[in-house]
């Protein structure tokens, strides 16, 4: 078989969500469907997307959500370089290698082909990032009595310079910091960091909430924008959620990961008379989690009540109660690194690789 296939090669009868696990277990977002030796076609996390929103049963197979249209693939008798000019066009995170026959023959990686794991994004753009850092962070005391949550040390950065590093990488680079707990703190670390971003705090004198602090910005934020919690990480190119976002005309867009809970017993459905309808044997249930990043419309501010404690979710219930557009955009469990309590911290420090 060929390096790594145990990672990327699925069978077209295995369910939605065994290949969203594939994906999480072996930090993928492309599969290779492959029926024995014979090329069927290739899944991404962005197919997989597309199926959650439109609602389709995770336990549906892989085979029913592949899209129709023609797969890029190089030949056997492609060059290197020419595969490699196919990789970087297509920004295909691998590349099958198939014959006439429509057999496997090969599979080139992107990071034995460039040396480098990350890939380029799709899209750049330019927005302002809300960064949510007042809290108190009380679920990671008594870490927190002494730093407050967004200087948090993660890998050799804070969670902070984390953020920042990622919404650069797609072209962000104007972000306003919600302050309270430790403000004085958070203000010298940034301005000791000398980056060339521009940064703005702004100031609760009294906890908000969520959202409360947001009518702080009024008349500073003009455009679509992005809120953050300080305690979140997302793995997934936002530009990709922007375009959701924008094509769906949403007001706000909640990105949420898709968390998996095994149940350990067989569960039980019944009719009437106490009649049995269904038993399965140690199910899994999959809830989509408010992962705390959001993408909002600017004119949104005008509607958050002043020096009052409101949170986004309230925002959130207002818009849907009002019939008007709120989007979700859906990421994978393993897409979303929370580091708000000592279990999800602990595991991140002992896990997470840039």
């Amino acid at each position: 078989m060929f390096k790594n296939s145990d990672q990327i090669i699925i069978s077209p009868d295995a369910s939605v969500l065994f290949a969203l696990k594939q994906m999480d277990q072996f930090e993928r977002k492309l599969l290779l469907v492959n029926d024995k030796s014979r090329f069927i076609g290739l899944l991404s996390i962005g197919d997989i997307q597309r199926a959650i929103i439109n609602n389709i049963d995770l336990n549906a197979s892989v085979g029913s959500i592949l899209r129709s249209d023609e797969y890029v693939v190089a030949r056997p008798t492609n060059t290197k370089s020419e595969i490699k000019a196919m990789m970087l066009q297509h920004r295909a995170e691998f590349m099958p290698v198939v014959n006439t026959e429509g057999e496997l023959h090969d599979v080139l990686f992107w990071e034995d082909v460039f040396e480098v794991k990350k890939q380029e994004v799709a899209a750049q753009f330019n927005l302002p990032v809300v960064i949510m850092a007042g809290g108190f962070g009380t679920r990671l005391k008594p870490l927190t009595n002494v730093l407050p949550k967004p200087l948090i040390p993660i890998s050799d950065k804070t969670m902070l310079e984390e953020i920042f590093d990622r919404f650069n990488q797609h072209g962000s680079s104007r972000f306003f910091i919600s302050v309270n707990y430790k403000a004085d703190l958070i203000r010298y670390y940034v301005k000791s960091l000398k980056l060339s971003d521009e940064i703005s705090f702004f100031e609760e004198t009294k906890p908000l909430g969520t959202a409360g602090s947001l009518s702080l910005l009024k008349g500073e934020l003009t455009e679509t924008f992005f809120v953050s919690n300080c305690d979140i990480l997302i793995d997934q190119d936002y530009s990709e959620i922007l375009n959701f976002h924008r094509t769906n005309k949403n007001e706000i867009t909640i990105i949420a990961a898709l968390k998996h809970f095994p149940i350990a017993y067989g569960t039980i459905e019944t009719g009437k008379d106490g009649l049995l309808t269904n038993l399965v044997e140690k199910p899994e249930l999959t809830f989509k989690i408010n992962s705390g990043m959001y993408i909002l419309e600017s004119h949104l501010i005008e509607e958050i009540p002043e020096n009052e404690v409101y949170n986004i979710t309230d925002l959130i219930i207002k818009l849907q109660q009002e019939g008007r557009r709120v989007g979700v955009f859906p990421i994978s469990q393993n897409s979303w690194i929370d580091v708000g309590d000592w279990k999800h911290y602990a595991h991140i420090l002992e896990n997470y690789t840039v």
